[in-house]
């Protein structure tokens, strides 16, 4: 059990070597955690607003953020560092995911969109407009597919 301020946490994600716990709440603070001894490793505070999605990248180095405040974050999950403040400019970021050779991520927006980034640089390769309400999901298939799950 991960024992946290008694706030809200609404995502939860395992690094792919099953060795830390990120998890993103309504204090505003995604966490690491390490995953055989519960022990909090990290806080990662450059956020403003309630996290909906974390998300690790399959290498492991990165891991994502979507939060309120129409941002994706992206960090180091060794450092804790803010490596990226990807501003969406439309809506909150409910979703997150990264392709499996970790290149590409994707995320999810109340409006409806899918965003498609490139995770190295931030720069925006694809909108798209697909549904008529927020996406609460994204996910990578293994060769690249992207699936996106909505309340529409």
């Amino acid at each position: 059990t991960l024992e946290s301020d008694s706030v809200a946490v609404h995502s939860v994600a395992f690094s792919p070597d099953g060795k830390l716990v990120a998890s993103g709440s309504d204090d505003e603070t995604v966490r690491l955690w390490d995953a055989s001894t519960s022990a909090l490793l990290q806080t990662l505070q450059d956020l403003s607003a309630r996290v909906w999605s974390v998300a690790f990248s399959p290498d492991g180095k990165l891991v994502a953020s979507g939060s309120d405040d129409e941002t994706v974050r992206l960090w180091d999950a060794g450092t804790g560092a803010l490596l990226q403040a990807i501003t969406n400019d439309s809506a909150p970021v409910q979703a997150a995911a990264f392709s499996s050779d970790s290149k590409l991520m994707a995320s999810g927006l109340v409006d409806g969109t899918v965003r498609l980034w490139n995770a190295s640089t931030g720069v925006l390769l694809q909108n798209v407009k697909g549904h008529s309400d927020q996406v609460r999901s994204v996910a990578f298939s293994p060769d690249e597919l992207l699936a996106s799950g909505s309340h529409d």
